[in-house]
């Protein structure tokens, strides 16, 4: 959609603080943009970047060989949430164990940066139950947008976000801090975007409380790309 540019006599209507804010979001929504195109392209030996892809585990409870146990939501108290909330967030804190009981995910972090190319680096792939996060953006917790990223599966097995697809709405899943907190969130859906149509700004968009975007690799397996065609995204916020 084309966006007529303001006539030079017109003032400026935003004030400072909101134009410096303007400024923050540019940036990050161009460092967003990178995100899409890199983080499960072409790097390593992992499936979802090259290689093979492996189907997720079996969704029923009786075929897994180690079946999540999902938390059972309370029905006679009012749901419990984290320190903090009051004011939008919890103070900044580096994430350390990422925790999905539905899906069996306990996962240590390692920083995800924006690397040479000028795309996020994906987590390394030598590590099948390892996830990371973008260190330069909000912390999981913090008031705004925190995205983490896992692979779904590697050239010889699944991989930490094999069965992300599980989750649906009213999920809870947690963040474990390095200042000792535990950020719990709510799942609020998910949903799978081609790559070549990435809804950035949805999904990267800040806002006033504290959120997170789950995202690995989905969709059909293009070979001769060596990539997935989609990217699943689940969305959450703070309890």
């Amino acid at each position: 959609m084309a966006v007529s540019p303001p006539s030079p006599d017109a003032p400026d209507p935003a004030p400072p603080r909101r134009r410096l804010r303007t400024a923050v979001w540019v940036v990050w929504a161009v460092a967003a943009l990178a995100l899409t195109v890199g983080l499960f392209t072409g790097r390593g030996g992992s499936s979802d970047s090259g290689g093979p892809p492996h189907a997720p585990p079996a969704v029923a409870p009786a075929a897994s060989a180690a079946p999540a146990v999902p938390e059972a939501p309370s029905t006679s108290a009012a749901p419990q949430r984290s320190a903090g909330t009051e004011a939008g967030g919890l103070p900044r804190s580096r994430p350390v164990r990422l925790l999905i009981p539905k899906i069996a995910v306990d996962a240590p972090f390692t920083d995800l940066a924006i690397g040479r190319s000028g795309q996020l680096d994906p987590p390394p792939d030598d590590d099948i139950n390892l996830v990371g996060w973008y260190a330069e953006g909000h912390s999981p917790g913090e008031a705004g947008t925190a995205i983490i990223a896992g692979h779904v599966d590697t050239k010889t097995s699944p991989a930490v976000f094999a069965r992300l697809s599980e989750l649906r709405k009213g999920d809870r899943f947690h963040v474990a801090r390095a200042d000792g907190s535990r950020a719990t969130f709510v799942v609020d859906n998910s949903e799978s975007f081609d790559k070549d149509h990435f809804p950035s700004e949805r999904v990267y968009g800040d806002t006033p409380d504290a959120q997170v975007r789950l995202i690995t690799c989905s969709g059909a397996y293009d070979r001769q790309a060596r990539d997935y065609t989609e990217n699943l995204v689940v969305f959450a916020h703070l309890a």
